[in-house]
């Protein structure tokens, strides 16, 4: 939920570490720093809140060609210019960057630096404390850094600079992401590729408990024994104009209108010669023999979970089971005998999924990782991959990312059927296409989306949505996206559940958003609708065309029943943008948030 980055090259650091820090902005945003080490020894500037703060107090008269940055958000210490990262030891002479959480800061702390007048509040400032004590107990500055890596418990991406050898970075990863960019007399560090194709898009993974020796000309991999490792790098096949805005005011609003586009994407990417869904044969054998399916995920992805179970029951004819990540990974319910699990993140980090994926691999199982980033830990360590092919997701509150996890989901539920011998009804790459045409027209209704949310959204301090079926889905993620960005308190219910207790809290004009894309529920939703209106709500009617009444608030055009969620959320994605925007909150950027939840 932190960024880090790192230089090593030819050019002055500042300015590659600050366009690299405000690539990875979206992963946190408390406070903000960069260290960068010349002749003159290592200067440090630090501020609170974002880059742009940043940017006001580094002095541009100090240039560097080494040099190391981080982007904060607060696990352990307020938001503040001392608990900002980079952190130094007593001695000044080590600093150092950390993404993660240490889970035993406080034992390391009483047993080794009791005599360390510490100077912020963090669990990071534990780790260059303790590097710098066992250099002056004797150990080279590797052994230090490698016997300090192995004392930790917990998730840690870090980068560290010796102010007495500044031509090297030390590097190390435990649980949380961290690549190393590799260039001609130039290296460099980040924990998204994204920070660094400003320098290159040739980058080599680290995997857990190795450390990085990096130089100018060379990076060496060890294991923290130290046994050495190589590896090729990959090219990151991003382009430098997808992480842009271009002419949008938001990232948000851009990545609404992206989806189209990824739907059209995900069609060409899974189809095959004959234009029909065909996926790798060791997942449709994975999926065809498994006895119960197991989706894990968090946040919008559960949300997607809970419209794929529904597809892959329908369609496929599979039992499946949705359970939260955090939860499942302390609390696993009884498995089946010959269980297949399936983790959705769109950044394929995500420490509570990767947690219960280590669980599931010691006890055998096969897992299935849907993702955004298909060289993320979470693709690297299941046994099949599918790729949501989504591009770069900048946004904190996910739009296209969720679509495309809801379409990928479609397609296994398809291909898994397919390789059953059920015959289906419809034509899924054809529904698809319609599926992408509605978003384009419902992207175009951005004018009288905005004037839903100023009627029903502008002033309240709370709202309800309410659905059935698959609507009931789509409800729960459109309360997530008001709630996250707009600060309006938020939930989605079952239509039927809120009589059940909620109704109490409806109010003279409490607005009630009520989803009807549901032949066989249609006359059920609308009599929630009626039950809350009577006792003041003022109640918004989505609807589908073929379905919709005199009244109603937006009709949404006609698509396959399946595949109403991915039509669906469009026009719930840009209220909330609109209600975010005119309530003066941070659209791409909502407090207290960041992008990739990289710690439990």
């Amino acid at each position: 939920m932190c960024g880090i980055v790192g230089y090593i090259g030819s050019e002055d650091a500042k300015e590659i570490l600050l366009r690299g820090l405000e690539k990875l902005e979206y992963r946190g945003y408390d406070s903000a720093g960069i260290a960068v080490a010349n002749e003159d020894g290592v200067h440090v500037f630090k501020e609170k809140g974002r880059i742009a703060a940043l940017r006001n107090v580094v002095d541009e008269a100090v240039d560097g060609t080494v040099g190391i940055g981080h982007t904060r958000w607060a696990t352990h210490g307020v938001p503040s210019r001392t608990n900002a990262h980079p952190h130094q030891s007593e001695t000044a002479r080590f600093t150092l960057v950390h993404n993660g959480v240490i889970e035993n800061y406080e034992q390391l702390k009483a047993e080794y630096l009791k005599d360390v007048d510490l100077q912020s509040d963090t669990d990071t400032e534990i780790i260059v404390q303790l590097v710098d004590r066992l250099v002056k107990d004797g150990q080279t500055v590797e052994a230090a850094f490698s016997h300090t890596l192995s004392l930790l418990k917990g998730s840690y991406a870090i980068a560290l600079l010796d102010k007495q050898n500044s031509d090297l970075v030390y590097v190390g990863k435990n649980k949380s992401p961290l690549l190393i960019g590799v260039g001609d007399g130039v290296n460099v560090i980040a924990s998204d590729a994204m920070a660094m194709l400003q320098v290159t898009n040739q980058f080599v993974e680290i995997m857990d408990k190795e450390i990085v020796l990096v130089t100018r000309d060379n990076i060496t991999i060890k294991t923290l024994d130290g046994t050495v490792m190589t590896r090729s790098p990959y090219t990151a096949e991003l382009d430098a104009s997808d992480i842009e805005k271009g002419t949008y005011p938001h990232f948000m609003l851009k990545e609404i209108d992206e989806q189209p586009f990824v739907i059209r994407n995900i069609i060409q990417k899974y189809q095959n010669e004959n234009g029909t869904v065909r996926l790798d044969e060791d997942i449709r054998e994975a999926m065809k023999s498994s006895d119960r399916i197991y989706i894990i995920a968090a946040g919008t992805s559960y949300h997607a979970g809970l419209v794929g179970k529904q597809l892959i029951e329908k369609i496929a004819e599979r039992p499946v089971e949705v359970h939260i990540a955090s939860e499942f990974l302390y609390n696993m319910p009884l498995l089946s005998e010959n269980p297949l699990f399936i983790f959705i993140s769109q950044s394929g980090e995500t420490a509570d999924l990767r947690g219960v994926l280590v669980d599931v691999k010691e006890k055998g199982y096969k897992a299935l990782t849907i993702t955004n980033v298909p060289g993320s830990t979470l693709s690297r360590e299941a046994d099949f991959t599918l790729h949501t092919y989504a591009g770069p997701e900048i946004a904190v509150a996910s739009t296209k990312a969720y679509t495309a996890q809801m379409a990928v989901l479609t397609l296994l539920a398809v291909d898994t059927a397919n390789a059953k011998g059920i015959e289906l009804d419809f034509d899924p790459i054809q529904e698809l296409g319609i599926v992408a045409s509605a978003m384009e027209a419902l992207c175009d209704q951005k004018e009288k989306l905005e004037q839903i949310a100023r009627d029903y959204l502008a002033v309240t301090r709370n709202c309800f949505f309410i659905g059935r079926a698959a609507d009931y889905f789509v409800c729960l993620e459109g309360a997530l996206k008001l709630k996250e960005i707009s600060y309006i308190q938020a939930e989605g219910f079952a239509g039927g559940e809120l009589k059940h207790g909620t109704i109490a809290l409806i109010e003279e004009g409490t607005p009630v958003v009520a989803i009807a894309t549901q032949e066989h529920v249609n006359l059920s939703i609308r009599g929630n609708v009626k039950e809350v209106a009577a006792r003041g709500a003022n109640p918004c009617i989505i609807s589908m065309e073929g379905l919709a009444h005199d009244g109603d608030a937006f009709v949404i055009p006609k698509v396959h029943e399946h595949l109403t969620s991915l039509a669906t959320v469009i026009p719930l994605q840009l209220i909330s943008y609109y209600a975010a925007l005119h309530r003066d909150c941070d659209v791409d950027k909502p407090r207290n948030l960041a992008k990739s939840v990289t710690v439990e």
